[in-house]
């Protein structure tokens, strides 16, 4: 009796012994079942089922991810907007759009509806996913609400406006005359290449920064790039990969990462900037610059230093890397177009006697350079992509749509500045094309005509973004 008493002891015993890879091979099972019931749903039974794309794009958020970290984003959803059309479904939850109406619901000023019974409609709000690396960083503008985002515009529009630009010229003209200078000594007047890159983020980055904190951060003086300067122009490819993670909802792993590469990162703002906001808070003298606004109301809003900081990051890195890429880009354009170099070679030499007579309000009627300028924003606007908005409460139609709240919506500017439904010969640097009236090309059979001879949809420039949170610096 009691050696099959053990016997029945010994079998549970081993019944209930598992091998560890028998876990392991649950744990994958279960994960390959949940991963393949997630594919069949956002394939046939996800609201946006209906909207084309790849078929792997629209399984998993995975394609996406390596998208943002390619370098190559911008141009490969370019690349699905001409294969599939003006609206892409580059993820189980996230939509591009490449057509003017959906650029203007998605970004645009709310307006009620007549008879709709309600004064209020709201915004589509940022996807705080590509806005917010981690919760520890302050809200500045480009990540705040709809209320407190319209208190520091109103604050910080101060600097931008026509009187505060009249005050900065001198300051901006000091060191544009370095910028030549410097040029001229260490190109040998024009005997030895130049990474012009480089020059143009260092006198983008001292004007940004000395309109910031009433001091500059030297680069021109010293002919060499601040260490906070080569952080931001670093943090282009970091941030890739740590906005993957994000879009992978990893976010536990992102202040690891973060930290890993560039140290904590609210350590590293109190180090190098947080001195220069208190230095800047400092200066009793009124300035007409781009933090007065913020200065003046610091004590009434209660804005300590944490959050001035943040929001003087967000002010120089968006006023500074930007402007250098489009100088970068015009400049590289027009050497590569002699006939368009040579026509503003003649309007700016033929429109001032000397130097001294340029100005920002004279070089700003000068018709070619702007077109120019234009021209470059089309080719290579220096934010192609990742401004994305989440789907309000409630949903939203969007160009015949419904489209379900949450939902992440965007019009990557460099598909929409590429697309044959908006511009004609989209791939060729035209200047002339910003010389004429606007057509919508996408009209009843896209002609050119005598006042249009392109047929280009002018209106679908939209590198400084539309609506209550386009660029204050669009100036």
């Amino acid at each position: 009796m009691a050696m099959e008493f053990g016997h029945i002891l010994h079998w549970q015993n081993a019944t209930l012994a598992v091998h560890p890879w028998t876990i392991l091979y649950a744990i994958l099972g279960t994960l390959l079942l949940y991963t393949i019931t997630l594919a069949l749903y956002n394939l046939y039974l996800h609201p946006l089922r209906s909207i084309p794309g790849p078929l792997l794009s629209r399984a998993f958020p995975i394609p996406h991810a390596l998208r943002i970290i390619s370098g190559h984003g911008p141009m490969q959803v370019h690349q699905l907007h001409e294969k599939y059309g003006p609206v892409v479904r580059v993820s189980p939850n996230h939509l591009t759009f490449t057509d003017l109406d959906a650029y203007k619901t998605v970004y645009g000023h709310r307006v009620a509806q007549a008879g709709s019974g309600t004064a209020h409609v709201p915004e589509n709000p940022k996807c705080l996913t590509y806005y917010k690396s981690t919760d520890e960083i302050p809200v500045n503008i480009l990540m705040a609400d709809r209320d407190e985002h319209a208190r520091l515009r109103r604050a910080l529009s101060h600097g931008f406006s026509d009187r505060a630009m009249r005050e900065q010229e001198p300051l901006i003209a000091r060191y544009l005359e370095m910028l030549v200078q410097g040029i001229k000594e260490a190109g040998e007047q024009g005997r030895k290449p130049l990474d012009m890159v480089k020059w143009y983020n260092w006198i983008t980055f001292d004007i940004i920064g000395d309109l910031t904190f009433a001091e500059s951060f030297g680069c021109l003086e010293k002919r060499t790039t601040h260490p906070f300067v080569e952080l931001i122009t670093a943090t282009v490819d970091r941030g890739a990969y740590l906005l993957a993670l994000r879009y992978l909802r990893l976010q536990w792993a992102v202040l690891g990462v973060l930290r890993l590469l560039a140290g904590d990162p609210l350590q590293f703002l109190n180090k190098i900037l947080g001195d220069k906001v208190k230095n800047r808070l400092a200066v009793e003298k009124e300035r007409y610059d781009l933090f007065e606004g913020l200065v003046k109301r610091r004590e009434e809003w209660n804005l300590g230093v944490p959050h001035l900081t943040s929001n003087a990051i967000l002010l120089i890195a968006a006023g500074s890397e930007t402007t250098a890429s489009l100088l970068s880009g015009v400049t590289y354009l027009l050497l590569e177009n002699a006939e368009a170099l040579e026509k503003l070679k003649h309007e700016v030499r033929s429109s001032f006697k000397s130097a001294d007579e340029i100005t920002i309000a004279s070089a700003s009627r000068l018709p070619y350079l702007l077109a120019c300028l234009n021209e470059a924003l089309r080719r290579w606007p220096p934010a192609a992509a990742n401004l994305p908005r989440e789907v309000h409460e409630g949903g939203e139609t969007i160009l015949g749509r419904f489209v379900p709240e949450k939902t992440i919506v965007e019009v990557q500017l460099y598909s929409m500045h590429h697309s044959s439904q908006h511009w004609h010969d989209p791939y060729t640097y035209r200047p002339e094309r910003f010389l004429h009236k606007s057509e919508p090309k996408n009209g009843e059979d896209g002609a050119a005509s005598e006042e249009n001879p392109y047929g280009d949809n002018l209106e679908a420039l939209q590198a400084f973004s539309i609506g209550p949170r386009n660029c204050l610096g669009k100036k």
